[in-house]
């Protein structure tokens, strides 16, 4: 039975992680281990944390460089076959969300991506729309040409296939990294399922006009710069017709 590791980052977070938290506890899926990531936080996270601590649960406290170092120092840690990055405020999306995906790929030969749907939820938790996009039938390292068609949190990668995220990307590292591990995947597993509650907010979203600046360097660099820009034309037409 494959182990996955689900790695939050958190700092100051405590209005958020407490649902992440039972999230994971809750999942019914045994082969599962929860480590919390935090940079010090001195808003109650780290009291939180120690409060709802269990037996699947590990966690440290101490600052690091960010957002990106603290999910390497968590992918350092991890034990598990997959890993997940789940962000405090997300959650998955059933309590037997793992399970049902581990079973989905239990017939496809230990895949080294799974990946599957994103839900988006409001503060309170609660239900807005699915993702605007919708992951592929199938999915390669060509696919993030129409951007990231795949949210972070239900892309889910074999820890002996995983590479650091380069801190050189602020806001969009993610979106880096996601096509770079597609570029050394040999399979990739559409799991069909609705996987992750994605809550409507986070550092990207905050960032926005520096994280798409990013989002073209990355592009530029893995599909070239003609392509990159003839997309983004037609990012704009398309928006300019709707």
């Amino acid at each position: 039975m494959k182990k996955l590791s689900v790695i939050t980052v958190t700092w100051n977070a405590a209005s958020t992680l407490g649902r992440t938290l039972q999230s994971v506890r809750e999942q019914s899926w045994p082969h599962l281990e929860h480590l919390v990531i935090d940079g010090r936080s001195e808003d109650g996270t780290r009291e939180l944390i120690d409060r709802l601590h269990h037996g699947r649960l590990r966690w440290v406290s101490e600052p690091d460089q960010g957002l990106y170092d603290a999910m390497n120092k968590g992918a350092a840690m991890a034990t598990g076959d997959y890993l997940c990055f789940l962000n405090a405020g997300d959650t998955f999306f059933a309590a037997d969300s793992v399970e049902q995906l581990m079973r989905s790929a239990e017939d496809a030969a230990a895949p080294d991506i799974l990946y599957g749907e994103t839900a988006i939820v409001d503060n309170a938790g609660t239900f807005l729309r699915m993702r605007r996009l919708k992951a592929p039938e199938k999915l390669n390292w060509k696919s993030f040409r129409q951007g990231m068609r795949v949210c972070h949190q239900a892309f889910m990668v074999k820890r002996a296939l995983f590479e650091p995220y380069d801190l050189s990307y602020r806001f969009s590292s993610d979106f880096d990294w996601s096509i770079r591990m597609m570029q050394k995947a040999k399979t990739i597993h559409n799991s069909r399922l609705t996987l992750i509650n994605y809550l409507n907010e986070g550092m990207t979203t905050r960032n926005r006009m520096a994280s798409l600046k990013e989002r073209y360097r990355i592009m530029a660099h893995h599909y070239g710069q003609p392509s990159t820009l003839l997309h983004h034309l037609w990012f704009v037409a398309r928006a300019l017709w709707k």
